[in-house]
C-alpha cells in the first residue's frame, strides 16, 4: 500500500471525526499496488447507521482528506444501510484493505 503510517493514522482520525467513531475505512484501487505510481486515493467508508446526507458526508471527507494529503485527489464512497449497494461497493469490499 502506498500510504505511510502517518497518512493512515491521519485518514483514520479524519474519518472518525467526520463520520463517527464506529466508521470503518478501506483503501482500494491503485493505492494498494506498490508497483504503481501517482493516482488518486480511493476510499470506502462503511457505517452501520443510516446517513441523511451521504453526498455531503462524502464531499466533506474528500475535502478534509485531500487537504491532509497536500491536495491529492480523493474519491470517497459511502456504504450505509439507506443507500443502494452498487457494483463499485462490491469491488471495494472484495479488493479493499481496512485501515
Amino acid at each position: 500500500m502506498r500510504l505511510s503510517s502517518e497518512q493512515i493514522d491521519s485518514l483514520r482520525r479524519i474519518v472518525r471525526t467526520v463520520a463517527g467513531p464506529a466508521a470503518r475505512v478501506r483503501v482500494f484501487g491503485s493505492r494498494l499496488r506498490d508497483d504503481a505510481a501517482g493516482g488518486d486515493l480511493d476510499l470506502l467508508v462503511e457505517m452501520a447507521e443510516a446517513v441523511d446526507a451521504p453526498a455531503e458526508l462524502a464531499a466533506r471527507l474528500s475535502a478534509r482528506i485531500s487537504r491532509s494529503l497536500h491536495g491529492r485527489t480523493v474519491d470517497v464512497l459511502i456504504l450505509v444501510p439507506n443507500l443502494r449497494r452498487l457494483p463499485v461497493h462490491e469491488i471495494a469490499l472484495a479488493e479493499g484493505q481496512l485501515i
